[in-house]
């Protein structure tokens, strides 16, 4: 005898369609959305989730974060990274390939894809490196692990320094239509900068990253793009110069996506004057300019998503001198709060373009299917408590990185239920 699949009731919540916000109920059956309806009904033994004065979303998508496993479990591992993201309102995350040993062979894609379906929490998409141990000297196997179930391919964590390397994976992965992922930065230029060069940095008396080094490498990926008429991604974009670049080559039409981060829009390089590591991250937090142009791309549609770039490091790790401390910051569970507290709350943008930013945007950008909520659609939705208010408690955090510069914000906006795959995480 078959068992029956079990079955979720969403009752009187807000639906975010589209461009549209519709008051319906949603009956979960399994692991698919059975119905979307008014006054729907369900078998006795449903779970029924009274949603009155709640958002229901299509689940959020991380195309961008680092689990850390293999190699640096003491930082975060799959587990606690996948339950860090379920508590954030993802259902389904992106992890980069900088682990020890990099992902940049079938069996290390195999084994992220097999080690997340035994944990609980977030489903993971594994993003393979481009260049063998992302040394940036030879190509990776990129069909073959786009074969095992690699869904994009990057450096992340160090730039392709090489023009001709990236041209050549541009090519290639145009071939067999695979996105490339730009980690965006001239290591000569950047040298061994730790904050934003500017005002700030000269008054900590720490040594600045120019926004060169970021732009310039932008540039050339861009341009790579255009003469091949390839498709490339642009990760954690913070400048103004970097959104300039993107919206003019958007309008001369090449095949360029971007992505930025929840802490480039929330704050600026001011955190540093404390010396607190936590606001320690590459690219760094920039000035109040580039914060704005990051909020006037996403308003215009330069900026396609907004990922985490989470990175957790151990406590010990960041309690060391600025300069010395790890770049990075823990960016799963505060995401959503902090995109609804710096852009939707002050009417930069509504909670349908946020929805997308995290959910439709990611989907298209990556090719995936079923991530939205219509009938027979994987039941990944995330519910949200949009009048919430609390403040950020790092100490409460999943994730075995508490490094946020966030903690004791106050923010609104909170995730209420993580629905996967048909269960309430």
């Amino acid at each position: 005898m078959s068992k029956t699949a079990s079955e979720i009731l969403i009752k009187n919540g807000t639906l975010v369609i589209g461009d549209k916000l519709e008051k319906k109920d949603l009956l979960i059956k399994g692991d698919k959305i059975e119905k979307i309806g008014a006054q729907l009904t369900a078998s006795k033994t449903a779970k029924v989730i009274d949603a009155s004065d709640l958002l229901v979303m299509a689940g959020f998508i991380d195309m961008h974060c680092h689990l850390r496993e293999p190699g640096a479990s003491h930082k975060e591992d799959i587990e606690s990274g996948c339950l860090a993201a379920a508590k954030g309102g993802f259902t389904t995350v992106c992890c980069m390939p900088n682990t020890k040993p990099v992902l940049d062979s079938v069996p290390l894609i195999r084994y992220i894809l097999t080690r997340s379906s035994e944990v609980k929490g977030a489903k993971v998409l594994p993003i393979g490196a481009i260049s063998k141990a992302s040394e940036g000297k030879e190509l990776a196997s990129i069909k073959s692990m786009a074969d095992a179930g690699a869904i994009a391919f990057s450096d992340d964590g160090l730039p392709v320094i090489s023009g001709g390397l990236m041209k050549l994976a541009l090519e290639y992965a145009d071939t067999f239509g695979l996105l490339l992922i730009s980690h965006a930065e001239d290591k000569s230029i950047a040298g061994d900068g730790v904050v934003n060069d500017g005002y700030n940095a000269s008054v900590a008396g720490l040594k600045g990253i120019c926004r060169v080094a970021e732009e310039s490498m932008t540039a050339r990926d861009i341009l790579l793009a255009e003469a091949l008429n390839s498709k490339v991604h642009i990760a954690h974009v913070s400048t103004k110069g970097a959104v300039q670049l993107i919206r003019e080559a958007k309008a001369r039409g090449v095949k360029v996506t971007a992505e930025t981060c929840p802490h480039y829009f929330s704050a600026t390089d001011s955190l540093i004057l404390d010396y607190n590591t936590n606001a320690k991250v590459n690219p760094p937090l920039r000035e109040e300019s580039d914060r704005l142009a990051i909020i006037q791309g996403l308003k215009d549609g330069t900026i396609d998503a907004i990922a985490t770039d989470h990175a957790p490091h151990h406590a010990d790790e960041k309690a060391q001198e600025f300069n010395l401390a790890p770049f990075g910051i823990s960016g799963l569970e505060t995401a959503f709060s902090l995109s609804y507290t710096h852009l939707v709350k002050p009417g930069h943008i509504n909670i349908n373009a946020l929805s997308k930013f995290l959910t439709a945007n990611p989907a298209r950008i990556l090719n995936l299917k079923n991530y939205e909520l219509t009938t027979g659609a994987t039941a990944d939705i995330t519910i949200i408590d949009a009048k919430a208010e609390y403040k950020i408690n790092a100490k409460e955090f999943a994730s075995k990185g508490k490094n946020t510069p966030f903690d004791g914000d106050s923010v609104t906006g909170a995730v209420a239920f993580t629905i996967i795959d048909g269960e309430i995480n």
